[in-house]
């Protein structure tokens, strides 16, 4: 036999056939990191948001129901912190007040709110 044939290694070509599809394998997993960040971002501003909004709705269950701030409107720029502001709307009936807290904040140039309602009540 030749001696050409009977030498073990790797070629030229197949040295860079394995690189490219480790490179492309790499691509992919930056690619869905990059998505997993941008998830885990959105996900801990819609916790921020929640928690901000349930704090104020439950300070102003805790109003007295005759208190002004529980008067029928909409009242806006109640917080602002970093990036969320808070608004609230009231509906004020003979027994009970109807208070809708909403958080919005922007992400990447795309607006998002978060909102949560209850009924206070004598």
């Amino acid at each position: 036999m030749n001696k050409l044939f009977r030498k073990r290694g790797f070629t030229l070509l197949e040295v860079l056939i394995g690189l490219i599809i480790l490179a492309i394998g790499i691509l992919a997993i930056t690619g869905m990191q990059i998505a997993s960040i941008k998830g885990t971002s959105f996900s801990n501003n819609l916790t921020q948001a929640s928690v901000l909004a349930q704090e104020r709705l439950e300070f102003l269950k805790g109003l007295p129901l005759n208190d002004s701030r529980l008067n029928t409107g909409v009242y806006t720029n109640d917080i602002n912190l970093g990036i969320f502001s808070g608004t609230y709307r009231t509906e004020r009936s003979s027994n009970f007040v109807t208070i809708r807290y909403t958080v919005s904040w922007m992400e990447n140039g795309v607006p998002h709110s978060v909102s949560f309602s209850t009924i206070k009540s004598r």
